[in-house]
């Protein structure tokens, strides 16, 4: 005898000793019931529930309460078009484009006119057309709930709109319907009588819940839900706005929030604008005294000269290049199946740091299908599929039947090649009994053509197979580690040969909602470009850590009444969802609270979902994301729409968006860098030398520069691994330090060419409008990356752009077109002098950027917000590393257990195969 068979003796040797002394208790099934949401109903309204089903309300009782609680409903309120549009003509920069063009009106300069104004509606007009849709969110709430409703009138069972229901109505249900409002069901079937059945309601779009939900005498059925199986009456409790997706409506129609980007553009605008009208201002003082009671200090002229100095320095064109740049970004994203809705969510998509996940649907297939099934000693998987397939209805609209039928169709070579879809090579099924509510089983009696023995199959929950059996600690044991998993098992029994009154139990098939093939990946992809996912359901929370175990993440799952605990500080709350790697039985409130909590900590939030019950949450994220099949609820509420299955996409939306970004970050340092560098130098210039560039020149330069970086939408980018920061701070401080030496080259051009080479004043000028052209143009070549220029180089067609005009700025110096002539050596020592200047400026950049961080601004400027924020961000650091080194010690004591665990159940497979020899 082997050293292994003595062991396995001894083994049973011991257990039989062990079971002789101990009397052991029959394990139980332990039960995970399904946790109701509760709705409150006040004393006055539960009052007006009281209707008698036999009858329900009179016209005239309906008739009052349709005036005190209104229309079944989702309220709207339409914005004016025309107002909505004028909105895009407020802002900081658009309202100084407007004085200008007052101003510019008023000295009757008519083409600077015509530019600036034909800028302003150019970017009126792009900010209307990407809104428009704003608005058709609530819209697409309203086609999901049903038309007419049947209810109990005057003691007649009638059909009525939808739109006419009130509390204490009393309606039927049956399946396949729309339920019209939130409603009680009262336990009586629609033909009148006394019911101890339950419904099977499909509320997956309002909760998130991946299977049907059971619904018996006294339980809530919400308004847009489906009912899948069975019939009951039900009194109305809460219409309209009150009603589940009414609150979801509401939460849509009040988020409203100015959106990331134009907080951005806003305060880029409003840095710029207070330098210029404050520089602008005090020429403006200094000539009217300087130059007063002469023709060049008359008010109009003035005003002509600030004026020319004004539009050229505006950033008229910052809104329309960058939104140029997210237009061309939104196409290529579009190539790869990713819809975007609103254009500025391109940029926002790139800061996104968190990404919130709806599971059912999105991280999840939606389909209910087999896992991997508990076996009784003597059967394999294929014995399984086929008793199951045997004793499931054929046809029935069933997701726990469709899930065994494809799952047996899929994986048996049988039923694969059989030339008649409705019967079973080899097997013929005589009698069959579909599923029974009370019993909870189904069964089947079925001949074996090849040996003619006739046998029994039966099907149902696991607590009554195994009583049908005769009891099977392993078995309940086996349910319990199942159920503890969020996975649902079903008994499969079949009768012993020459039997039908005997059943052996065959094992457990055991069915879940899977992640999809690529949503792991994706999660794991996210988060190597610095994107934290986290999974936000309305399943239970068993399930919710499955889910999140087998997607790779770890199982820190909140409950959802854990965001709204008043026992519990909103920072406390908010923290520990900072930490969380998900939430589970969540209503659309919770989510919504979610994303808010999160926003409030300064992050720039993603949410993707595909049903009614994601809309708030999409609409409230900074970037609401609508997945493959969502509904139009979702979709209308959301700004990227995924075409292609599951969010793999996602990563090409991340990666797209942050190429985007940093064209836009480029050209936003560049444009602040010269309005900075032009505003410096016309201000201490015209204060020191009275000196001052034809407003033709200026208008040219702004032109063609602004021009020529729209190209910056197709310019080669290098994408950050972490999500990107506008890092205004840091953008405006590079921008002055890199426009005060520009102004510095500018001095040198004018006093080297004044004083050193003695050229006329219209020389100065022809020079000086050339080198303003060209030495902050070409500075773009260096703001694209944060590195090294080198390490990454502009796009042909950019390099082409840039140095197309000023080569053409160059030809018109040369030959005097608009100007007086320069020649070849200056034009082009100037072009060369403003290339070699741009590399110097950008080992400045380098510099800056590698030493610039959070930690040296809250050392230069000190403030008590700055320096509690540095503390925080230490704090935080130091516990999330706490938390990483913790839960990498508890993954490998569980994958320990793990290994040990499956040793022992191969051991005692090992004993059982030896009792039954």
């Amino acid at each position: 005898m082997s050293s292994e068979k003595r062991e396995i003796d001894q083994e049973i040797t011991v257990s039989s000793s062990t079971s002789r002394d101990v009397e052991k208790k029959p394990a139980e099934i332990i039960e995970h019931k399904h946790i109701e949401m509760q709705e409150d109903i006040s004393a006055e309204l539960e009052a007006l529930l009281q209707t008698d089903p036999a009858t329900g309300l009179t016209t005239a009782e309906a008739q009052k309460r349709l005036i005190d609680f209104g229309k079944n409903e989702l309220a709207e309120s339409k914005t004016n078009p025309i107002l909505k549009f004028l909105s895009f003509f407020t802002g900081a920069i658009a309202y100084l484009i407007e004085v200008a063009c007052i101003f510019a009106v008023i000295v009757k300069h008519w083409i600077d006119f015509g530019i600036i104004l034909a800028l302003l509606f150019v970017n009126a007009f792009i900010g209307f057309i990407e809104e428009a849709r704003a608005e058709s969110a609530l819209d697409a709430l309203k086609q999901t709930l049903a038309l007419k409703a049947k209810v109990w009138r005057d003691a007649q069972f009638v059909e009525v709109d939808v739109a006419d229901l009130v509390p204490g109505d009393v309606i039927g249900l049956r399946l396949g319907d729309i339920i019209p409002a939130d409603a009680r069901l009262l336990g009586i079937s629609v033909t009148g009588g006394e019911t101890e059945g339950s419904l099977q309601i499909d509320q997956s779009a309002l909760t998130g819940e991946s299977l049907p939900v059971e619904k018996k005498k006294g339980s809530t059925v919400y308004s847009s839900s489906i009912v899948k199986q069975g019939q009951m009456l039900a009194v109305v409790t809460k219409t309209g706005s009150n009603t589940f997706i009414g609150r979801a409506a509401n939460l849509i129609s009040i988020t409203v929030e100015q959106g990331h980007f134009q907080k951005i553009v806003n305060s880029i605008g409003n840095f710029l604008i207070l330098v210029t009208v404050v520089l602008v201002s005090i020429i403006f003082i200094y000539q009217m005294v300087k130059f007063r009671g002469t023709e060049q200090g008359k008010f109009l002229t003035v005003l002509g000269n600030v004026l020319v100095l004004t539009i050229a320095a505006i950033p008229v064109g910052l809104p329309t290049v960058l939104s140029v740049t997210m237009a061309v970004g939104a196409k290529q994203l579009a190539a790869k199946k990713v819809i975007v809705k609103r254009l500025t969510a391109v940029e926002e998509m790139a800061s996104v740091s968190v990404l919130c996940s709806d599971k059912t649907g999105t991280l999840t297939l939606n389909e209910l299908t087999f896992d991997e099934p508990y076996l009784c000693p003597g059967y394999t998987k294929d014995d399984i599929l086929l008793f199951s397939y045997l004793s499931a209805e054929p046809g029935a609209n069933d997701p726990i039947e469709t899930a065994v039928r494809f799952a047996a169709e899929s994986d048996l070579e049988i039923l694969q090649s059989r030339p008649n879809k409705h019967e079973v090579p080899g097997y013929k099924v005589t009698g069959f009994v579909p599923f029974n509510p009370n019993t909870k089983m189904s069964y089947a009696t079925v001949i074996d053509n090849n040996t003619n023995e006739v046998f029994k199959v039966a099907k149902g929950a696991p607590q009554v197979i195994i009583k049908l059996v005769g009891g099977n600690d392993d078995a309940v044991h086996a349910v319990n580690s199942l159920a503890a998993r969020g996975l649902r098992a079903l008994g499969i029994a079949r009768t012993v040969p020459g039997d039908l009154e005997t059943f052996d139990l065959v094992g457990m098939i055991t069915l879940l909602d899977p992640p999809r093939p690529d949503s792991a990946e994706t999660i794991k992809r996210c988060g190597e470009y610095g994107v934290e996912v986290k999974m936000i359901t309305g399943d239970q929370l068993i399930i919710a850590k499955e889910v999140a175990h087998r997607l790779g993440m770890n199982r820190v799952i909140l409950d959802a009444g854990y965001l709204v605990d008043p026992e519990k500080s909103d920072e406390e709350v908010t923290r520990n969802c900072e930490r969380a790697d998900g939430f589970a039985q969540v209503i659309p409130e919770h989510k919504y609270r979610v994303v808010e909590l999160l926003q409030k900590r300064g992050l720039l939030v993603g949410m993707t979902g595909d049903g009614v019950n994601d809309a708030p949450a999409l609409k409230k994220a900074n970037v609401g994301i609508a997945v493959h099949g969502c509904t139009d609820a979702a979709r209308s509420a959301a700004d990227i729409v995924l075409l292609a299955p599951g969010l793999s996409t996602i990563v090409d939306g991340i990666t797209t968006s942050r190429a985007i970004f940093q064209r836009m970050r480029s050209y936003a340092l560049y444009r602040i860098t010269s309005t900075v560098h032009f505003l410096m130098f016309f201000f201490f210039i015209t204060l020191i030398e009275d000196w001052t560039m034809r407003a033709i020149l200026l208008i040219l330069i702004a032109l063609l520069n602004d021009g020529a970086t729209l190209v910056i939408s197709v310019d080669n980018a290098k994408i950050s691994e972490r999500p990107d920061k506008w890092r205004l701070g840091q953008l405006i401080t590079l921008s002055i330090v890199l426009g005060t030496l520009l102004t510095a080259a500018s001095f040198t051009h004018f006093y080297v060419a004044r004083d050193v080479f003695h050229k006329s004043l219209e020389e100065i000028e022809t020079i000086m409008y050339l080198h303003i052209s060209s030495c902050p143009h070409f500075v773009i070549f260096s703001t694209r990356l944060s590195g090294y220029f080198w390490e990454n180089l502009p796009s042909p067609i950019f390099i082409i752009a840039v140095l197309g005009t000023q080569v053409f700025a160059m030809f018109i110096s040369i030959y005097g077109l608009l100007t007086e002539p320069i020649g070849w050596a200056w034009g082009v020592t100037i072009i060369a002098i403003s290339l070699g200047y741009f590399v110097i400026l950008d080992f400045v950049k380098v510099m800056l950027f590698r030493y610039w961080s959070f930690e040296l601004t809250a050392k230069l400027w000190p403030s008590k917000s700055r320096k509690t924020k540095l503390l925080n961000r230490k704090a935080d650091a130091i516990s999330k590393a706490k938390i990483a080194k913790t839960v990498a010690k508890v993954r490998k004591v569980v994958l320990i257990s793990r290994v040990l665990l499956a040793f022992k159940q191969a051991k005692t497979t090992t004993i059982r195969a030896i009792e039954i020899q």
